[in-house]
């Protein structure tokens, strides 16, 4: 039987709940650990994440400390009891259904196991099911597994660091860290661009550091019409990547329910202000084109502007407004509107790209990138940003690179 409109609506909105859910999370845990709470405040976070917030029933967690023992549990008697991690947790290397696979009985309780490696050495073994095994729903020890997943690999990696005393394993554990956060940051970006008879679009991402602070995005918001953006946070690292992916988050939340630039990025702003407590702050420029009357509108918010190129001339889009999170509340957002011709090419960037600097201290600049554009303004989406790069290590003569590189490069035909 088909779901109701109203029961649709609210399936949707319990999914954007569930999802605002899973990226606070992530945020308060990385705070807590930049914050350096101790063991059983980062257990204490985690273990109300998974039961009051994604309803998994029981729950216990086997962490090795110079030996197994359990750190958490919750939901259970005594079953954990004549659980034996040697010979009943070390031979599973992936998640996996322990009903299924498992035939031991001290197993039989729970529903999912989630190992945790660093390289070929376990750390922690998750175990988690269901209280009520008769619901005919999906199981939430299912339902959430890859965000269970991220979040038991992020806290017990910053338990490990805390175990660690030399400088060298201290190290390890920060790499492993940011291995994690690079992991979700490229799940941030679109897994697939246009490439038809309307627009062609192609995408270049190169992080300075492991885990970088920019953002672009595409969205095919209907038949009709496309949005896109370019963003870049203050500061690097862990807590810029999860501030990035609840941004995310919102955006595409927001362009499913707003026609409105201004709307989207007045909320924005406050959803910013709101989650990193004004210590942080996002440049954005974000565009709606729609490919019938090949209109653009955007809001450049403090970000380097996107330039349209054709082989005659370049117009930067300068109309919008200050960052986002810079103040509570944005003084005034100016709205920029431009018709788009058939072959002009929309190149978004970060400053990675103008203000990297060579030997003499100039910069690339805007001009520089605009004049590598129009001498390939004939050559695929994808090689053009493949030469403004090549055009960009020419320049740099071996300087390194100061800041990320991201470059999101449209065609309209």
């Amino acid at each position: 039987m088909k779901k109701t409109a109203i029961a649709q609506k609210e399936d949707a909105k319990l999914k954007r709940r569930i999802n605002t859910v899973k990226l606070n999370s992530l945020l308060e845990i990385t705070q807590a650990i930049n914050d350096n709470l101790k063991v059983h405040q980062l257990l204490k976070i985690f273990q109300n994440v998974l039961i009051n917030e994604l309803q998994i029933g029981k729950m216990v967690l086997f962490i090795n400390e110079n030996g197994w023992r359990i750190v958490l549990k919750h939901g259970i008697k005594n079953e954990f009891e004549e659980i034996k991690v040697e010979t009943d947790l070390l031979r599973f290397k992936e998640i996996s259904d322990v009903k299924v696979i498992s035939s031991s009985t001290s197993l039989q309780s729970f529903d999912v196991v989630i190992p945790v490696f660093h390289k070929a050495e376990p750390l922690a073994y998750l175990l988690i099911g269901d209280i009520d095994e008769n619901k005919l729903e999906m199981s939430a020890s299912v339902k959430h597994l890859p965000f269970i997943q991220t979040l038991s690999n992020i806290i017990v990696v910053a338990i490990e660091n805390k175990k660690l005393a030399k400088d060298n394993l201290r190290q390890e554990g920060v790499k492993k860290e940011m291995e994690l956060a690079s992991d979700m940051q490229t799940m941030l970006f679109p897994s697939t661009l246009p490439n038809n008879e309307h627009i062609q679009t192609a995408a270049l991402y190169q992080p300075h550091h492991k885990v970088g602070g920019d953002y672009y995005d595409f969205i095919t918001l209907n038949d009709n019409e496309y949005a896109f953006c370019m963003a870049d946070v203050s500061g690097k690292g862990i807590s810029a990547a999860l501030l990035m992916a609840n941004f995310q988050a919102n955006l595409r939340a927001l362009f499913r329910y707003s026609r409105s630039l201004t709307e989207i990025v007045t909320e924005l702003n406050r959803l910013v202000i709101e989650n990193a407590k004004g210590e942080k702050f996002i440049t954005l420029f974000v565009a709606r084109y729609n490919k019938i009357t090949r209109t653009l509108n955007y809001i450049n918010a403090g970000h380097n502007p996107a330039v349209v190129v054709t082989p005659n001339y370049a117009l930067p889009l300068t109309l919008g407004c200050i960052g986002i999170g810079m103040l509570d509340e944005i003084p005034k957002i100016r709205e920029g509107i431009k018709i788009i011709l058939p072959g002009s090419l929309i190149v978004s960037y970060t400053d990675g790209v103008t203000e990297q600097e060579n030997r003499a201290g100039e910069q690339f600049g805007l001009k520089n990138l605009i004049n590598t554009v129009q001498h390939h303004i004939n050559e695929p989406v994808d090689q053009i940003n493949e030469t403004i790069v090549n055009a960009l290590n020419a320049f740099r003569n071996g300087e390194p690179y100061a800041d990320d590189v991201t470059l999101l490069t449209n065609r309209v035909l």
